[in-house]
């Protein structure tokens, strides 16, 4: 009997490999989101920072028209690169989401084409067993009439 062959082999290995590829996109898409979101922790600490600082000198009594200015232009500065960077984040987010989408969807097909292929598989054994059942019996029935031969 001939030897199992899967008529969609190559479909199973390109799926495969675009299963890699969508997973490295993905692990590409979590980190430049990670990268993001601990630029805006920076950001955020060096508001907090900012003002600290503020805090201290206004306390102390030794704050200036000018360096009142700057702390104001500084914090506006801050608060606009801190919006920003959400903004970014956010964007960073739903690309992470799309690439989640799409692994998974590449995933349920490769599901289903190793299923299809699980199912052939069982179906070459059973007609295998089938044949070789089938070529047992014959055997078994020409041992048995030249048996009856020899006896009679």
């Amino acid at each position: 009997m001939k030897k199992f062959k899967f008529q969609l082999e190559t479909l199973l290995t390109v799926t495969r490999m675009n299963k890699e590829q969508a997973e490295v996109k993905l692990a590409e898409a979590t980190k430049d989101l990670e990268e993001k979101r601990a630029y805006l922790s920076q950001l955020l600490e060096e508001m907090a920072q900012g003002h600290r600082d503020y805090e201290r000198l206004t306390t102390e009594g030794t704050i200036t028209v000018g360096t009142l200015m700057t702390y104001n232009s500084f914090f506006n500065w801050k608060r606009n690169q801190i919006e920003n960077q959400q903004q970014l984040i956010m964007q960073a987010q739903d690309t992470r989401q799309k690439r989640m989408r799409e692994l998974v969807a590449i995933m349920n097909k490769l599901k289903s084409i190793e299923q299809l292929k699980e199912k052939r598989l069982r179906e070459y054994m059973a007609e295998l067993l089938y044949e070789e059942q089938k070529m047992l019996d014959e055997i078994g029935g020409q041992l048995y009439f030249r048996q009856m031969k020899e006896n009679a």
